[in-house]
Parts: structure tokens; C-alpha cells; sequence
């Protein structure tokens, strides 16, 4: 993971999922995305890193048009819950509204990765972890859960957190971004494709 050297030692690194398949006032999903990252930079939130823009199949399938999907590596001095606050912010401003899971969006931001935090505790990600799909596309956590308990089997937040990160290890796994993408084999990578 990258390293600024002088880094302040109270800040975090975190990892950010960005994905959008709908346009919006500022113009496409490519677009949009941009206009996310741009706000995200402030001072108590620096980024790093930014992967490149990938198209990839809605997810899930059918379920609308395919997506452009990045990912970025932060450094912040905000909790956990500030930068998903920020984040929440952000997809309003940018006309997100919350009407189905997994839904069609105009942005959608995720907190994937906060250092090596498991929040809330461990007995509530696994929770999530080991739900079953079914159960997943009708429920959603009531509170902030980190790392995100799906990232391990999406190619399409893997590819681009490979870009920013492909060294961060999974604090419960224990498997680094590299090695969960490799877990899911090529067919599953090879449907993200850059812009």
C-alpha cells in the first residue's frame, strides 16, 4: 500500500469503491465519478491514488446498464463513519437516491476498507459475510460494516482496488487484494474491462 513519506501518523489509509451506471446532472457515469472524486479531496481527505475507469456488467445481471467502476486509496484523518458521511453526501449531491438494493444508481460510494479496522466487531461482519445472496439483495446493514463483507467475491471492485492496492491484506481473510482476485479466477476478471 502506498506510503506517504512524513505521512501524518494519525491519518488512515482507506480504500474506496466508486461505481455509477446511470447519468446525472454532471453529465455521464464517467463524469459523475469524476465529479465524486473531486469532492471527496479536502483537507482532511487526501487521495492517493485513483484506479482506471472500468466498464463492467450490472450486478446484479439484468438488473440495468453495465457500470464504469474505480476505486481509490485515501489518506484521512476522519473516523470510519466522517468518511462515510462524506461519502453519503456526496451521492446526494450527485442526485443518488436509494429506492432498490442493488439498484440502478447515479452513483454509488463505498467504503471498502478502513486500514486494517473491522468494524463494527468481528462477530457482525461475520454476520454479513456468510450471509446467503438471497438474504443479501433484500437486507442491508443498519450500521457501517468494514471491511465491506462483499468485496472478496466482486471482480468489479477487486480489478480496480488491485490498481490502488494490491497488497492490502483482508484483516479477517487474510488474503491480499492480489490474491482474493486471483481466488476468483480470469472468467470473473476478464468481464472488467477498462474505458
Amino acid at each position: 500500500m502506498l506510503q506517504p513519506s512524513g505521512a501524518d501518523i494519525s491519518q488512515v489509509s482507506a480504500i474506496i469503491g466508486l461505481g455509477s451506471n446511470l447519468s446525472s446532472d454532471h453529465g455521464s457515469s464517467l463524469e459523475t465519478l469524476q465529479s465524486a472524486l473531486e469532492q471527496l479531496a479536502q483537507d482532511d481527505v487526501e487521495i492517493q491514488s485513483v484506479s482506471r475507469f472500468y466498464t463492467t456488467p450490472c450486478f446484479p445481471a439484468g438488473a440495468g446498464p453495465d457500470y464504469v467502476n474505480a476505486a481509490a486509496l485515501l489518506r484521512t484523518t476522519l473516523p470510519a463513519k466522517g468518511v462515510l458521511s462524506r461519502l453519503h453526501d456526496i451521492e446526494a449531491a450527485l442526485g443518488r437516491t436509494r429506492v432498490a438494493r442493488w439498484g440502478q444508481r447515479t452513483v454509488d460510494l463505498d467504503l471498502l476498507a478502513f486500514g486494517q479496522e473491522i468494524l463494527p466487531d468481528l462477530a457482525t461482519f461475520d454476520h454479513w459475510l456468510t450471509l446467503p445472496i438471497e438474504t443479501q439483495s433484500t437486507q442491508a446493514p443498519k450500521q457501517l460494516i468494514v471491511p465491506h463483507p462483499r468485496l472478496q467475491d466482486r471482480a468489479f471492485v477487486l480489478v480496480p482496488m488491485a490498481d490502488v492496492a494490491p497488497d492490502w491484506r483482508h484483516p479477517v481473510l487474510q488474503r491480499s487484494t492480489r490474491q482474493m482476485l486471483d481466488d476468483l479466477g480470469p472468467k470473473e476478471a476478464a468481464q472488467i474491462k477498462p474505458l
